[in-house]
């Protein structure tokens, strides 16, 4: 049974997703930068605004857990599971993540930053 309550979870969640996010992206700008588009400074823009917006909510995340001196570390990771290690108010949790779960979720972000904010908007 954690201790972490889960909307404080959910931040340390962000703090092992959004990094995996920004290496994606940072792979498909070098690819985009690479390829024979036409016209590829609108894909260049919109991957470059999604990455600015993840760097400055991670970078709230991690001024969230240096405030609450919450820690996150990746243990162990083979092919199925990742585990992490979450320090949380003195106390050590440790936590299985599937793979492919993990994957999903990046991909569920990716869709998030890249375009699905802005159907929320106004």
């Amino acid at each position: 049974m954690t201790r972490i309550p889960e909307a404080e979870r959910d931040i340390i969640e962000k703090a092992i997703y959004l990094p995996m996010v920004l290496i994606v992206l940072n792979r498909d700008l070098l690819v985009f930068e690479k390829s024979p588009f036409k016209l590829r400074k609108p894909y260049l823009e919109l991957i470059e605004e999604a990455m600015k917006m993840i760097q400055k909510e991670l970078y709230e995340v991690k001024q969230f857990l240096r405030k609450n001196q919450i820690q996150v570390k990746e243990i162990n990771r083979d092919e199925s599971f990742t585990m992490f290690s979450f320090l949380y108010k003195g106390y050590e949790e440790q936590h299985n993540y599937f793979n492919p779960r993990i994957r999903n979720k990046v991909q569920e972000l990716m869709e998030y930053y890249l375009f699905k904010r802005y159907l929320h908007q106004g």
